[in-house]
């Protein structure tokens, strides 16, 4: 059985997804991307800025489950420019310190222009 995660801490869903579930002992996330959940807008600056909205996102549902960095096992990040994978990197260490498993890929667009999008999988 599966429960689904909700906090008004991160973006509502601009789709018809939940922000996690959980599910056989593991929280999956949908993708974030650098959303203000105070605003719905993409927060200003560049990839740093956004990488940090978007780890702060993905912490706030983490925590909505009980959860930290450092449940999670893989993580799959999405960059609109793969000129920011260093810049990202940098961000992201600072947040995923247990070094999890991880694929980052290019991609073509991402939603509403973003520059990055991470989703992840935690242990519980």
């Amino acid at each position: 059985m599966s429960e689904k995660i909700y906090t008004k801490n991160a973006p509502e869903a601009i789709g018809p997804y939940s922000q996690a579930v959980k599910c056989g002992g593991f929280l999956f996330t949908s993708g974030q991307i650098a959303i203000d959940p105070a605003t719905g807008n993409i927060v200003p600056g560049g990839i740093k800025e956004q990488t940090v909205r978007i780890c702060e996102n993905l912490k706030a549902v983490l925590s909505e489950a009980g959860l930290s960095f450092d449940s999670v096992v893989k993580t799959t990040c999405f960059l609109a420019d793969m000129g920011d994978f260093a810049a990202f990197n940098e961000v992201y260490g600072q947040y995923f310190t247990s070094k999890p498993a991880r694929s980052c890929v290019a991609a073509a667009a991402l939603p509403k222009g973003a520059a990055a999008e991470i989703e992840l999988i935690a242990e519980i």
